[in-house]
């Protein structure tokens, strides 16, 4: 199915939008006209420390200052202002689903880290994580990487990495931070927040950490009400879908004299309403999540030029998923139904690396494992239809995977030959990847750069990435009766990808910076779900007796390309003025050769992405939930005491996805084009003395009305204040 140009041009409107932001100022990622400077340091490039302007990659530092003066309440806040990056979700009612779509990869193709540590899912479809579990309590500051990143950081860097660097040591003494927030964002809402965080760091070089974090939130109704009788029942009885959600952590320390040892402990626990679809409320759907994370590690200098490290980690997490029999009409009736899912899974990362530097020559050399495991327990009972209950248990098959990896990373510049060259940078990597089921898989890159003055860097990239199936896609044991096949797929392959950029970044001083790139990604052998049908009777004649089962299965290509431009302009040392833009657009070549044929049997498949069958090759034109966005942020200090910051949102066309039960004999999701928006925060900051700061931020300023997801709601025009202590 051709989707036509809708997503992959862009409109007269975006594009006069996108160049008035790039008139205007820069990245908000920058430096505030002096009001809070980042540390110019980023490690997460190529796993050593490293000076942001001199790696040829695209990149982003956020600290835990620009954290707190932005207002934000939510990290998909905060990562959303940033250019590549847009998290579906950040604007609805809070504890509904986000997902993270960078440089137009899918939600599950960009690694996200804590503390260099992988983190994943493994009890979901796609192991990709829910942006709503990280709350910003514990942050000290966030390293983004854009682009292919397999080489340094394994499965899922195909769009790029985000490392979430926690807060450690501090300065000798005792340290305590308070927030509390509250607001409101539509009627009958409400959110109130606390966060108190301790640190104690002693002056021999020990330290000890806490930080709490809870969440109280009266939301809104998720879904659409769609019902135009103001009587009819369900009407009248729309349930609000609230959030709650806490989060406990603890570390204890040690630095001093070149080492560096932690260990830490963060437990999530948050449950959310949700409802049953687009446009469908359910009053009695809960989802119950907890996360247990453990991490430890340690490095040391040896002298000068060689250090070593180690880091682990361990998470164990548990979802809940109930809906119960519900009301559904005035007389009390009830649908005589009742579902739970138990959700588990866990992970075990242990890696080791040693850094070597030298004049003109920087490398790293590691290796690592990683292990995966998960589960489920899901019964579906159903009173009036007894031969549709359903129960499925996965205990009894132990789904693990391992995986081992041995990595090397090497940056060179010309002073090793000549001291004149040093203007010319090289950086090589490789990485060998051993995968339990699909065997060895090998990524690399090459990233040359070139000084072209004093702070200005030419740079170019060629890497290739891969993302491995996930546990749920190889392993799920849901089986169709008569075809015996099962909709996990152990012949799939991983997907892999091959990823170009060219780049340049500039900065003029204090007062001027600048940067662009282009960059095109091509993921082949993806992974998608498919409906299978009889093989033996014409697509026009199919019922629903010819089902064969539902799978998953290497369908094709995804090819994604786009151009990212940011500045930023510190035009007085009250005043300044920042902005990006992100153009993407991308297409997917759909290729029967690519389907395995072994654990299909042979049947034809029907795309669940779009109803075709897929009996020759088919493209699409346009990305699903991936737009074009444009950020601008105005920042002014008129007093010493007085922070104002404006900020600007928009979001370009897209296409969302609906379930279209006419698309072929089992139904199908179909397209739907949704419009731009554009979106206006204010957020005041005002210190009340040494340590005690309040501050108002309204959201959505004029109240935009708009979907980020086709039939669920957004916030309206939002309220927060917000106080705050620290000492």
């Amino acid at each position: 199915m051709k989707r036509g140009k809708f997503a992959c041009t862009v409109s007269m409107r975006t594009w006069l939008i996108c160049l008035s932001f790039i008139s205007a100022g820069a990245i908000a990622q920058q430096d505030t006209a002096g009001i809070h400077k980042i540390k110019e340091v980023v490690i997460s490039a190529s796993r050593t420390e490293q000076d942001p302007d001199s790696v040829g990659r695209s990149i982003t530092v956020i600290s835990e200052a620009q954290i707190k003066n932005s207002g934000a309440n939510t990290l998909a806040e905060i990562l959303s202002r940033q250019e590549g990056i847009y998290i579906v979700g950040t604007g609805q009612t809070p504890g509904q689903v986000q997902n993270l779509f960078m440089r137009g990869a899918n939600s599950n193709q960009t690694a996200i880290l804590i503390d260099g540590v992988r983190m994943t899912d493994p009890s979901s479809t796609d192991n990709a994580i829910e942006f709503s579990e990280i709350s910003l309590a514990d942050i000290d500051r966030i390293e983004i990487i854009r682009g292919a990143q397999s080489t340094m950081y394994g499965s899922s860097a195909i769009g790029g990495v985000i490392n979430i660097i926690t807060k450690k040591n501090r300065a000798p003494g005792l340290h305590v931070d308070v927030d509390v927030n509250t607001g409101t964002f539509g009627s009958q809402t409400s959110m109130f927040s606390q966060q108190l965080g301790l640190n104690y760091t002693f002056s021999n070089g020990f330290y000890l950490a806490g930080e709490v974090y809870n969440n109280h939130t009266n939301g809104l109704d998720a879904t659409v009400d769609t019902v135009t009788d103001p009587k009819n029942f369900a009407h009248t009885h729309r349930d609000m879908d609230g959030f709650d959600k806490t989060d406990a952590i603890g570390k204890a320390g040690y630095h001093h004299d070149g080492l560096d040892l932690f260990v830490s402990y963060k437990r999530v626990h948050q449950k959310a309403d949700i409802d049953a679809g687009a446009f469908t409320d359910d009053p009695a759907y809960t989802v119950d999540f907890t996360r247990n994370l453990f991490n430890w590690g340690g490095s040391y200098k040896i002298n000068k030029h060689l250090s070593v490290s180690y880091i682990g980690g361990m998470t164990t997490l548990k979802r809940v998923a109930i809906d119960d029999s519900s009301v559904v009409d005035v007389q009390g009736d009830y649908n005589h139904s009742y579902f739970k899912g138990n959700y588990t899974g866990s992970t075990i990362t242990n890696e080791v690396q040693a850094n070597y530097s030298t004049k003109g020559l920087s490398a790293v050399v590691g290796a690592g494992s990683y292990n995966e495991k998960m589960s489920n327990d899901v019964s579906s009972i159903n009173s009036y239809y007894p031969m549709y209950n359903y129960h499925l248990n996965l205990d009894s098959l132990h789904i693990s995977v391992n995986t081992l990896n041995a990595f090397a990373h090497v940056n060179l510049d010309g002073s090793l030959i000549r001291d004149s060259w040093s203007v010319f940078a090289l950086g090589l990597g490789i990485r060998s990847t051993q995968h339990e089921i699909f065997g060895n898989n090998l990524t690399y890159e090459i990233n040359p750069s070139l000084k072209v003055s004093n702070n200005g860097l030419l740079f170019a990239s060629w890497a290739t990435g891969f993302n491995a199936p996930s546990l749920y896609q190889l392993y799920d044991a849901d089986m169709d009766t008569s075809s015996h096949i099962t909709r996990g797929n152990k012949t799939l392959k991983p997907e892999t990808s091959t990823s170009m950029e060219i780049g340049f970044k500039q900065r003029l001083g204090e007062h001027l910076s600048f940067h662009f790139s282009f960059f095109k990604t091509v993921v082949q052998n993806s992974i998608d779900y498919v409906y299978l049908w009889n093989k033996n009777k014409p697509q026009d004649s199919l019922t629903y007796l010819d089902y064969k089962g539902d799978t998953y299965v290497n369908i094709g290509t995804q090819t994604n390309q786009g151009f990212e431009i940011g500045l930023s302009s510190k035009v007085s040392e009250k005043f300044f003025v920042s902005a990006n833009v992100s153009l993407v657009n991308g297409k997917l070549d759909y290729d029967p050769a690519a389907v395995n044929p072994v654990h299909t049997q042979g049947n034809q498949i029907q795309l669940f992405d779009n109803g075709a069958f897929l009996n020759s090759k088919i493209t699409t034109y346009g990305l699903v939930r991936r737009p074009s966005t444009a950020n601008i942020s105005v920042s002014y200090r008129p007093w010493k005491k007085v922070y104002l910051e404006g900020d600007i949102r928009y979001v370009g066309p897209r296409y969302d996805v609906y379930y279209n039960s006419s698309l072929g004999p089992g139904g199908a999701e179909a397209t739907k084009g949704m419009g731009d928006y554009t979106l206006v925060d204010v957020n005041c900051r005002y210190q009340i003395w040494r340590g005690l700061s309040t501050g108002l931020r309204v959201e959505n300023l004029f109240d935009e009305k708009y979907y980020e997801i086709y039939g669920y709601t957004t916030r309206g025009r939002s309220f927060y204040l917000n106080l705050r202590y620290s000492f």
